[in-house]
């Protein structure tokens, strides 16, 4: 299939512009039945999604049944569950005055039209979350697959009109050319997942009509395995993480900083796995998926010449049919080429690295968007939570946190900006809109020192004076628990009269006016 030309994305770009306007996406019934609707998509073109997974990537049914099926479909199902909740308005929780009086509430008001941009290792599930979110908090959306993986963006451009509101969510296909002049149109709301330096590009364009933007970026992942750490299941997650996809995620181990200690049987552990996982070092198993283009390969054929560590395992690749062995390298020193940008692909370098100069290496690097710490030492667990950043965490394993149940999901810094997943999804999308009603016309005299002439006296009177709980070193003063305790429940009793004799109270305070 072509990209989409100029003309036929300005008729969609058009479409969905006239039905949020229209208010049709706002409507609660209208987002249920979208969300519905998704989910029969994914289930009545399992086969087929697999299949374009297949030709694209060599991917294994199982792998992309779990990931871009049966993980969307969840996500479908729970945003359906909870729909109402994350989506109701809710009320400050400071008690004070203005909020009660004049009943302040903060709404989730979806931002408008979104533009969506997938990307190439998942092509489907990359596409279709931000789209469950952007749906379940009402907006229009433009989905834009991505071109790198050509059978799977065929497949959602012929499913996705069949399936969706063709006037509030429409797929469209772009190349680069295509998307500079998609990127020319205002958007409410921009979310792309992929590289840093195509997101620079974005960011760039989309700062031109100050849209808002979400970026699910990557990073140079770590994996730091101290001397207290369980070597086995050690290697075993490290490995099926490094062997899920050919390493095309941007969740994977980007290079294992270890112990000198448990060095070698670390790689002894892997070595192992990976040959349980593959069959034998020398098997080319059908179930392990393939680079994704030839691009692709011949930069991680690049990176493997270049580098000055050891091949001590794999190594074996077809530039034909793309595939490249799970690959260890050892004797990687900072500075190795190896350890120049996300690897993104199945060569795992190995560094000799103590506790110390592993934090410190994590910290000289862009913020990665997981760092992965195995170690049975809650000090080290403390010490990686305080001493670095990283878009997650994830202890004694790879990548768990992606899959905590409404969770937020997101980088920080090269790693990407914003989040979702869950809740977090829905917020992503929508605008925190406040309002309130004026405080009643009956208390205007507690208020009057907001109207001029102006003076010392009037303003103490509406806002007094107020008095630390500390003094000038940020000492606390040691304020009475009980005294603050009386002021709340003396606020509280007030309260409740107000609310429950507020029509008595209107009615008297009228007879005085």
């Amino acid at each position: 299939m072509g990209f989409s030309t100029a003309a036929e994305f300005d008729q969609a770009y058009s479409s969905v512009r006239s039905a949020f306007a229209s208010g049709t996406t706002k409507n609660k019934e209208w987002r249920r039945h979208q969300l519905k609707r998704a989910w029969w998509m994914v289930e009545d073109n399992k086969k087929r999604i697999c299949d374009a997974l297949y030709i694209d990537l060599h991917r294994h049914y199982q792998e992309s049944h779990s990931t871009d099926c049966a993980g969307t479909q969840g996500d479908i199902l729970r945003t359906l569950e909870k729909l109402d909740e994350w989506t109701k308005d809710e009320k400050p929780t400071r008690l004070d005055p203005v909020n009660f009086l004049g009943g302040t509430i903060v709404r989730k008001e979806p931002l408008g039209v979104t533009l969506i941009i997938g990307a190439w290792n998942f092509p489907v599930t990359l596409l279709l979350q931000p789209m469950i979110a952007a749906i379940a908090a009402g907006c229009a959306v433009i989905l834009k697959p991505s071109d790198v993986a050509c059978a799977t963006q065929d497949l959602m451009m012929e499913i996705i009109p069949q399936y969706m509101d063709h006037d509030a969510i429409r797929c469209v296909s772009a190349g680069p050319m295509e998307m500079g002049y998609i990127l020319e149109h205002r958007f409410d709301h921009i979310f792309y997942t992929g590289s840093t330096n195509i997101a620079k590009v974005i960011h760039a364009a989309a700062a031109k009509h100050l849209t808002p933007v979400t970026l699910e970026l990557g990073g140079q992942c770590p994996a730091i395995v101290t001397e207290s750490a369980n070597i086995d299941l050690t290697a075993k997650h490290i490995a099926v993480t490094k062997f899920n996809n050919a390493g095309q995620i941007c969740l994977n181990v980007n290079h294992v900083l270890v112990h000198p200690s448990v060095r070698e049987e670390l790689i002894n552990e892997l070595c192992r796995y990976f040959d349980i996982f593959r069959g034998g070092e020398e098997k080319q198993p059908d179930h392990y998926t393939h680079i994704i283009n030839d691009r692709n390969f011949d930069r991680l054929e690049s990176l493997l010449q270049q580098t000055s560590g050891k091949i001590v395992y794999g190594g074996q690749r077809d530039r034909k049919s793309r595939y490249f062995a799970p690959t260890l390298v050892t004797g990687v020193k900072p500075g190795d080429p190896l350890l120049s940008e996300e690897i993104f692909g199945p060569i795992l370098p190995i560094v000799d690295a103590n506790f110390d100069t592993a934090i410190s290496f994590t910290r000289g690097l862009e913020h990665p968007l997981a760092i992965y710490a195995f170690t049975n030492n809650p000090a080290d667990k403390a010490r990686i939570l305080n001493e670095t950043k990283s878009g997650g965490v994830t202890f004694n394993d790879c990548g768990l946190h992606v899959a905590a149940c409404d969770a937020p999901f997101g980088g920080v810094g090269n790693a990407g900006q914003g989040n979702y997943h869950g809740p977090h999804g829905i917020l992503t999308f929508s605008h925190l809109r406040t309002h309130i009603n004026a405080i009643p016309s009956w208390l205007e005299w507690c208020i009057a020192a907001r109207y001029p002439p102006y003076s010392i006296e009037k303003a103490h009177r509406m806002s007094p004076p107020t008095v630390p709980p500390f003094d000038r070193d940020g000492i606390d003063k040691g304020s009475s628990g009980r005294s603050k305790w009386v002021f709340r429940f003396g606020v509280l009793v007030l309260s409740t009269v107000i609310v429950t004799r507020r029509d008595q109270i209107v009615a008297f305070s009228s007879k005085l006016l």
